[in-house]
């Protein structure tokens, strides 16, 4: 099936639920068991089937099997936010003098945990740039090496790495591929097919798409699928059955809000790139992106998350810019359907590179307004600033 019928249909079964389209939202912590019989042998396989509430429900096992039928995984994890996702992933492979390898262009809260909780597990992290070739990774690599993890691309900066060729050193090392997925979804990146083990999904964001709802999924192959689950479980994470019922219900729709949340994205990248306010845009999809080339091979399509970096200005003139936008919020997540606009310092949060532009970064979520709408709103800001 095409993956516009895969959406609408992936975990779907409405002859168990009295032909209902949905699956209904259980709230459940205790499940009740018809004899000792039933009772041991759930408590003997916890993870097949309902067990407890806090191991899974109906609705959370149709979105997990909806999520990875999608992306190819062997199967799925939910967790109770995206960053619970990427904890759970790292911790299922974080070990005393474990040492892990992670792109400097990572999620700003995956930094944190790697230099807090992990390093004090005993887990070191090595940062590396994102634009690192296969040779330059693998002299990182030691004996202790368990974890390359890459974003594809980052959320800030937006650097794609050859994430095959940097697969194939990880693997012939016996090392695991992690990626923070969440950019491009299962529709514009398959992340198995380019030697991922474990596909991490901020689901709040694209899968969600409404700004309603905090969820992680992890989907994984089936090397790694039952250690993730285990250790998921054994942090004592569950999602909220309400946002996992939303997550199934964004799912449906993400072939319809991802096409037009690219569209408007590269529509104001092209306008803004044509402004002299701005020394440059950063859009995987645009031609003079310096990974275009990656893109272009290992990508289908782009999300409406891109970058923009204006001339050097005074901080009361980019503030001018940003206050007073209608359609434009100034929030920390993206995904939505609304636009979002957020000034960045990369900086903070890079220590294998160096961000040197001089001009303050934006970066822009592209949303589902009509996209004159949405550059009228942005010239308004930009002649406030040059004002």
């Amino acid at each position: 099936m095409k993956t516009a019928t895969r959406l609408v249909h992936a975990g779907r079964d409405p002859a168990r639920q009295q032909g209902m389209v949905n699956p209904p939202v259980y709230h459940a912590s205790t499940v009740l068991f018809e004899s000792l019989d039933a009772l041991e042998r759930a408590a003997a396989n916890p993870f097949e089937g309902v067990y407890y509430g806090r191991n899974g429900t109906p609705v959370q096992f149709a979105f997990e099997d909806a999520v990875a039928e999608l992306e190819g995984a062997h199967g799925a994890v939910t967790a109770c936010s995206g960053l619970a996702a990427i904890t759970a992933a790292l911790m299922s492979h974080a070990r005393q003098g474990a040492h892990f390898l992670v792109t400097d262009n990572v999620y700003g809260p995956t930094r944190k945990l790697c230099d807090g909780l992990l390093k004090q597990l005993g887990v070191t992290t090595e940062y590396f740039d994102p634009t690192i070739d296969p040779e330059a990774l693998e002299a990182r690599v030691t004996d202790a090496t368990r974890v390359l993890f890459l974003e594809a691309p980052g959320s800030l900066t937006f650097e794609i790495s050859d994430i095959p060729a940097l697969a194939e050193v990880a693997h012939r090392h016996g090392v695991t591929v992690m990626a923070d997925n969440t950019w491009a979804t299962p529709l514009y990146f398959k992340a198995f097919d380019h030697g991922v083990d474990i596909s991490i999904h901020a689901a709040t964001k694209y899968l969600v798409g409404h700004a309603d709802a905090m969820l992680g999924v992890i989907n994984c192959n089936e090397a790694h699928y039952m250690n993730v689950r285990k250790t998921a479980a054994g942090m004592g994470y569950c999602a909220g059955p309400d946002d996992i019922y939303l997550g199934l219900r964004g799912l449906r729709t993400l072939g319809q809000r991802l096409p037009t949340h690219q569209a408007n994205g590269i529509a104001l990248a092209e306008w803004l790139a044509a402004q002299p306010q701005v020394a440059r845009v950063i859009h995987p999809a645009r031609a003079d992106h310096p990974q275009h080339a990656l893109f272009a091979r290992d990508f289908t399509g782009a999300s409406g998350l891109f970058s923009v970096v204006l001339a050097p200005i005074e901080r009361d003139r980019l503030a001018a810019m940003l206050d007073h936008l209608e359609l434009f919020g100034m929030g920390f997540s993206w995904g939505g359907y609304e636009s979002l606009i957020l000034a960045v310092d990369p900086n903070r949060s890079r220590t294998a590179t160096r961000w040197s532009d001089e001009g303050p970064t934006l970066r822009i979520h592209a949303g589902l307004e009509a996209v004159d709408d949405l550059i009228a709103d942005l010239a308004a800001g930009l002649k406030r600033l040059a004002a």
